[in-house]
């Protein structure tokens, strides 16, 4: 893992960035998926598993969110946001690797679903995830341990 990326826990007091994240990197996927983009149910969607969110690290500034779901048999990547202005520079490559890497030092499964409209399914595509079913907006992808 890259040493100038780290992850806090995120609390009550990184609402405001992470609404903003949120519309930043969701928001227009959501539009383009003719998907609520209002100030409200964006609210909704960073509270959505609160408990699991961690605030994204680089170089002691916040530039992202992660909510993973752990348990014994499965890792559920909730939510991966990067600021777009970072996007393109490996950096959620770097963290699905490490999350990758753990889940089959333990054989766990990795899952996540994205966007038909995220241009980010190409990447989780190039990590070895497969669509193991879709719905109307979103496409459900995991890794199975080797």
């Amino acid at each position: 893992m890259d040493p100038d990326l780290h992850y806090r826990k995120a609390d009550e007091t990184d609402i405001d960035f992470l609404l903003n994240l949120r519309m930043k990197t969701m928001n227009p996927h959501y539009a383009e998926s003719k998907l609520p983009t209002d100030q409200k149910t964006t609210l909704q969607r960073v509270l959505y598993e609160f408990d699991k969110a961690n605030i994204i690290f680089l170089h002691h500034q916040p530039i992202g969110l992660l909510k993973i779901n752990q348990t014994d048999e499965k890792t559920e990547v909730l939510q991966l946001q990067i600021d777009p202005e970072l996007q393109g520079r490996g950096l959620g490559r770097k963290i699905l690797t490490a999350i990758l890497d753990k889940a089959g030092a333990t054989g766990r499964t990795v899952s996540l679903s994205v966007l038909k409209t995220n241009k980010a399914q190409h990447l989780y595509s190039s990590l070895g995830f497969k669509i193991i079913s879709e719905d109307e907006h979103s496409y459900f992808m995991e890794i199975s341990p080797v």
